[in-house]
């Protein structure tokens, strides 16, 4: 499977894959089972933001990892399901039966009518049955839109509407921590705005009592009950897509991002195997949901391709206790550990009381994604989890990327603090200053793009191939933008400095500023609201609602109106941490918002807020200073 083995097996590999990238990753993708190989292995063209792999191959990427891997792995536990509470008993499915149990339901799916092409929303807490629904659709040629099951009913909507979908599967609910939360009446809720779903399959988990309505609600077990457990998968051509993850934009409307079969096949498994550095018999736990991008290339697809044992977890990181990671660690002997610089920072804030009892050995790597991870974060975890001699693999991509792009790998790349390192072989960055002019050398510092097509790149934005080129590759001709702000140092080492555009990064997880404006907008009292990004001690960046209200109301009472109704508009994850009544919003002539200035106020930067004699009204910005330190 191609693994590096060493530092110069790296650079070796990195100027193959740039001067003949066609053989390159031909040589990756024939370690794959086709039905018909590739006429050409690569064609593309960023203007137009038109790009394909292994054109008009033929393949099913559940093959892969169920035919490909049955053989020599079939008894082999392919993935460890560790409860919400410790005192549940945990699940071992082996490839073989996760390979008869997406059988079963790619049977009852065609059932439900569920056809080639056709979408799915997959809206489930993180148990076994989220991970068979997704290869279930792979299966059968079915696109599924993983929804995080933590997303209110209008956001669930909003992405079913977007994405015409036929079918929903969830659950009666979900348990997190000490709660119990309800998930089937969301789903409920959101179908009333919605016209195209034809079927709803609930999991019982829960046991709740919940509304099921005749002929269109449907339970898992029912759906599955004396169905076959051999299922042919349906051939797919290497472009069709595979699944829609929506993420935020800078505008309201979430972008529906779109990976295809074939490229999406092979980056995520041969970037799983070269950061984490996995061998054969060792066990992988990545704590993401599979409701974001990293839960889908992570803990289902790439590890499961190279034959991997991939835990999943219903639970949170500090119930029953603060030490639940370092336990589920010592339990099942982790070897890779991939987890989020949030909970990194949650538990650090904890001490090492909690490390006590804990002994952490088996881990031989150690993993950080969603955000970039602070030095004192980055020697917390270097230092007390991997005991300071685990590598710790700080990644670098995104929901668009589909994998790794940028990243130390395990035990070859040297460790650098806070430093995502260098790009997998395969990914050209470059470092951009605002005229798109290309910064070369060290020691500079600009615009994060990529100047050529790597496999598992997005296709479009579903229904929208306008937006997906306005987005990613009108800013710099003939590059993809990313978003994000990059210094590379002396040693040649990037380092990701977080989002240059109108998109928060809260606890790993993008939101559009203009989505929570809109949200925050929908209180019947408010007048306009502004929102920016300020860094907060455990979530990397908090939300800052600068917001105008036409209300007698209490200032108080108002933040926990507009609170609730972000809360119920998007979900609790965009809750604002701070809401800030003001009178006015510092504006330029043409009527444009200086986010720049309230970006520096909610920093308590106040030194540095530039020059403001341009401003329409200029005496606001001291009004917000003063209010901001009450």
């Amino acid at each position: 499977m191609h693994r590096i083995k060493s530092l110069s097996d790296y650079f070796k590999k990195y100027e193959q894959s740039k001067k003949d990238p066609d053989k390159f990753w031909s040589e990756i993708a024939n370690n794959f089972i086709w039905k018909e190989k590739w006429d050409k292995v690569l064609d593309w063209d960023f203007e137009s933001a038109d790009t394909k792999w292994f054109k008009n191959a033929k393949l099913n990427i559940t093959e892969n990892i169920f035919e490909r891997n049955l053989k020599d792995r079939g008894d082999k536990t392919a993935i460890i399901w560790e409860p919400n509470d410790p005192a549940q008993s945990p699940i071992y499915i082996t490839y073989r039966q996760l390979y008869e149990e997406t059988c079963k339901f790619s049977n009852a799916l065609k059932e439900k009518g569920i056809n080639k092409g056709d979408r799915v929303i997959i809206y489930m807490p993180m148990v076994p049955e989220a991970a068979i629904a997704m290869l279930a659709c792979a299966r059968v040629g079915a696109v599924h839109s993983v929804v995080f099951a933590g997303f209110s009913s209008t956001s669930l909507a909003d992405r079913i509407n977007d994405c015409q979908a036929k079918i929903v599967l969830t659950s009666d609910g979900n348990f997190r921590g000490n709660k119990i939360i309800p998930v089937k009446p969301v789903v409920d809720e959101a179908l009333e705005k919605c016209s195209t779903i034809e079927s709803v399959i609930v999991l019982e988990r829960t046991k709740q009592n919940i509304n099921m309505i005749e002929g269109r609600d449907y339970w898992w077990h029912d759906c599955v009950n004396d169905i076959s457990s051999q299922c042919d998968s349906e051939i797919l051509d290497a472009e069709d897509m595979l699944f829609i993850l929506y993420t935020s934009g800078s505008t309201g409307k979430p972008k529906g991002v779109v990976h295809s079969s074939a490229g999406y096949m092979v980056y995520s498994s041969y970037s799983f195997l070269n950061v984490f550095q996995y061998d054969e018999g060792d066990i992988y736990w990545c704590t993401a949901d599979v409701g974001w991008i990293t839960g889908h290339s992570y803990i289902v697809y790439g590890p499961l391709l190279c034959g991997a044992t991939s835990i999943m977890f219903e639970g949170v990181p500090t119930f029953p206790n603060v030490s639940r990671f370092w336990d589920i660690v010592d339990k099942y002997k982790v070897n890779q550990f991939y987890t989020a610089p949030t909970a990194i920072r949650a538990l650090q804030a904890h001490g090492l009381e909690p490390l006590k009892d804990n002994s952490l050995e088996s881990l031989k790597v150690i993993g950080s994604v969603g955000e970039p991870i602070n030095e004192e974060a980055w020697h917390w975890y270097h230092d007390n989890i991997g005991k300071g001699n685990c590598p710790l693999v700080d990644t670098w991509w995104q929901t668009e990327t589909g994998g790794i792009m940028i990243s130390a790998l395990a035990g070859i790349t040297p460790n650098k603090p806070a430093h995502a390192s260098l790009p997998l072989p395969g990914i050209q960055p470059v470092i951009v200053d605002s005229a798109g002019k290309e910064l070369t050398g060290n020691n500079v510092q600009g615009n994060l793009c990529i100047k050529f097509p790597w496999p598992s790149i997005l296709r479009t934005t579903y229904g929208d191939h306008k937006r997906c080129i306005n987005t990613y590759f009108s800013n710099f001709k003939g590059m993809y933008f990313t978003g994000d702000g990059v210094k590379r140092d002396h040693d040649g080492y990037l380092r990701i400095l977080g989002r240059v555009d109108d998109v928060i990064n809260v606890s790993g997880h993008r939101m559009g500023t203009a989505e929570v404006e809109n949200a925050i907008n929908e209180h019947e009292e408010v007048i306009e609201s502004a929102v920016v990004g300020y860094p907060h001690d455990i979530k990397g960046e908090g939300i800052y609602a600068y917001v105008i209200v036409n209300s007698k109301t209490s200032d108080d009472k108002i933040k926990i109106e507009i609170t609730n109704v972000v809360r119920r508009v998007i979900g609790p994850i965009a809750k604002p941490d701070k809401i800030q009544i003001v009178s006015g919003l510092p504006k330029t002539r043409s009527g444009k918002i200086m986010r720049r200035i309230l970006r520096k106020v909610a920093s308590n930067d106040f030194d540095n807020l530039g020059d403001t004699s341009t401003l329409l009204n200029p005496e606001i910005v001291n009004e917000i200073i003063k209010g901001s330190s009450n």
